[in-house]
C-alpha cells in the first residue's frame, strides 16, 4: 500500500513561524531571530516526546484528506490533537456506497454480498414506503420494520469499509504518531508513516531520541 491510497490533498502552515519561535526561549533582540533551520532546531525536534523542548512543533499545522478503513479510525481515535473537520458518514449514507468499491480486500467476498444484499432489501423497502406514503395509506409498521434493517446494516458493516474525513494535525502528534505506528500490524498506519517522512522538514518527526 502506497501513502497515497491513504493521504491526500495536504497543505501545510506555519512551519517557517514555527521554528523562529523555537529561537526565542534563547534571544534577546527578536528583530534578529529567523526562521532558518539549524542544528539547534533539529535538536529541540527531536527530544523525547513529553519534555516540552519540542512543543514549537504544535504551531506546524498539517490538514489533509485520510482514508482508513474502520479498524484504523477507531485507533486512530486515540489521538486527542488528530481532529476530525468532517468525514463521510455511515449513519447517513451506508446504503447509498458502491460497496464493491467501499471495502478493502481483505474483506471477505461473501460478507460483500451479504451486505449488499441486505441495502438491496432495505432501499426496495424505502421504495415501497415512499409509494404507500404517496397512495396516503399507513406505513408505521414498514417505517419500525426499515429502521431495524438499517441498523441491521450498520452494525454488519465489516472493519475493511474505507471512509475518508478531512483533518487537521500538527507535527508534534504526527511525531507521536510515526514513532508508535511506523511498524503497525495495519497496512494503513505503515502507509501513513511513509507519507509522514515526505513531509518538508521530516526529520522532526522521524529523529526523536
Amino acid at each position: 500500500m502506497n501513502y497515497e491510497d491513504v493521504v491526500s490533498n495536504v497543505n501545510v502552515y506555519g512551519l517557517e513561524e514555527s521554528v523562529k519561535g523555537s529561537k526565542y526561549p534563547m534571544a534577546v533582540d527578536l528583530s534578529k531571530v529567523t526562521g532558518e533551520v539549524t542544528d539547534r532546531t533539529r535538536k529541540l525536534a527531536a527530544e523525547k516526546a513529553g519534555s516540552g523542548n519540542d512543543s514549537f512543533l504544535n504551531g506546524i499545522i498539517v490538514q489533509f484528506d485520510l482514508t482508513f478503513t474502520n479498524k484504523a479510525w477507531v485507533e486512530a481515535e486515540r489521538y486527542h490533537f488528530l481532529d476530525f473537520v468532517s468525514s463521510q458518514s455511515t449513519m447517513h449514507r451506508i446504503t447509498k456506497f458502491d460497496l464493491d468499491q467501499a471495502y478493502n480486500e481483505y474483506v471477505d467476498p461473501r460478507i460483500v454480498e451479504i451486505m449488499k444484499e441486505k441495502v438491496l432489501a432495505y432501499n426496495e423497502l424505502q421504495r415501497d414506503i415512499k409509494k404507500l406514503k404517496e397512495e396516503g395509506k399507513d406505513v408505521t409498521t414498514l417505517n419500525d420494520l426499515a429502521a431495524v434493517r438499517y441498523l441491521e446494516i450498520l452494525y454488519s458493516n465489516p472493519a475493511g469499509f474505507r471512509l475518508t474525513a478531512r483533518m487537521t494535525t500538527n507535527y508534534r502528534q504526527l511525531k507521536t504518531i510515526y514513532h508508535q505506528r511506523r511498524t503497525h500490524r495495519l497496512p494503513e498506519w505503515r502507509a501513513f508513516c511513509s507519507w509522514i517522512e515526505t513531509l518538508p522538514h521530516s526529520e522532526f518527526l522521524t529523529s526523536a531520541q
